[in-house]
Order: structure tokens, then sequence, then C-alpha cells
């Protein structure tokens, strides 16, 4: 017997020293336990969780944030796309990718092209030490209660969309401070504050979701 052997690259730009970290990563190795990415300056890191959903938690250190911004994506985009960039959502600078490797390392080279263009004569290492004073991330508790609610609604064929009851196929997006819930098919969505306890516990008494 073949087993399909999967595996994609994934690369990050090192908030401190500026290079480019890249790994190939299989699913056989995702699939045992959490990965981490560490750059060889020794001072970030990237980790990789696959969860019991079968989707990839991503946390990947940004180098225009004070703190890494987490992600989730389907493990079929995660190992099938040819190349899937992650954007800070402040910057909206790529800082994540994930593909094939021809198209990773071509991404990360405009990516590092548009960053100098940015930068003009500022060093990285000036952008490094000017990230700002830390944004209050969300707890990941709260991710959790939000993200079982929408897992209990989709089961419960309580999500709504522009597509015909019961064919539309939800997927989450996960930012600091919001869910971003969608239909691939039809792309109605919604999004879903996550930035408090309060919020969460609302969103928890809900017995439908609406995407428009």
């Amino acid at each position: 017997m073949v087993l399909d052997k999967k595996e994609t690259t994934v690369a990050y730009r090192c908030p401190e020293c500026g290079c480019a970290v890249m790994s190939m990563v299989g699913i056989f190795a995702l699939t045992a336990d959490m990965l981490r990415l560490k750059c060889t300056c020794g001072k970030s890191e990237m980790d990789m969780i696959y969860t019991k959903d079968k989707k990839i938690r991503l946390t990947v250190p940004c180098f225009t944030c004070p703190k890494p911004h987490t992600y989730m994506v389907s493990s079929q985009v995660f190992f099938e796309k040819d190349l899937f960039t992650l954007p800070c959502a402040y910057s909206g600078l790529d800082m994540c990718f994930i593909g094939k490797q021809d198209y990773v390392q071509n991404a990360v080279k405009e990516a590092e092209e548009e960053l100098l263009e940015l930068l003009g004569d500022t060093e990285f290492a000036d952008l490094s030490a000017s990230r700002g004073e830390p944004r209050e991330l969300s707890d990941p508790q709260v991710f959790d209660v939000v993200m079982y609610v929408v897992h209990e609604l989709a089961d419960e064929g309580a999500i709504h969309c522009k597509c015909t009851d019961g064919e539309g196929d939800y997927e989450v997006d996960i930012s600091d401070d919001h869910l971003l819930v969608y239909c691939t098919k039809c792309g109605a969505s919604v999004t879903v504050p996550t930035d408090s306890v309060t919020a969460a516990t609302d969103f928890l008494n809900s017995d439908r979701l609406d995407l428009q």
C-alpha cells in the first residue's frame, strides 16, 4: 500500500533579524505533535498545531506588531495550494507563506523587495525596535468558546448563507480579536468578535448565524 505523502513548504520572516525562515512540513510530522519552526538567530519561532477537526492552527511572529498573530487554515489549503499567504491584519504585509517550494521562495523574495521598498533608508533592526506598544490580544479560552459554538451551529444546520439550506461549506479564519465565518461556495461571511469573555458569552446564547 502506498501512503499519500502530503507535504508543503512553510516560511515566515523573523521579526528580529529579518531573515526568511523556511522548512518542509509533512502531514505525519504535523499530526504527531506541535511543530515549531525556529529562526537560527534564536529570537523567534512559529508554531503549527494540527487540531482535532483537521485544521492547522498557526501562530506566526510579526515584524510590524509586538505579538504574533494566530490563524486557522484547513488541511486542504495547507497541503494542496500552490501558494497561500497570511497577511498581518494591521499592515497588510504578508508574514507567512505556504505552498510548493518554488512558489514560496518566489513569494518570499517578492515580499522582501516590497518590504525593502517600504523601509527606504530605514534598517530592519529599526523596524523591529519600533513595533509599538503591545496590543491586547484575545484570551485563547474565548476562541475555544466561540469555535465550539460555531461548530455546534454548523452541525445543527443553523448557519445560513446565500446557498440553499444544507449546501453551504463553512470555514473559519482566526484573527487577533475576531473570527471570520464564511462560506467557500457563495462567499457570504460574518465577523464574530472575540475580544472579551463577555462577547464570547453573548455569542454562546446564539441559536443561529446568518452570513451576508
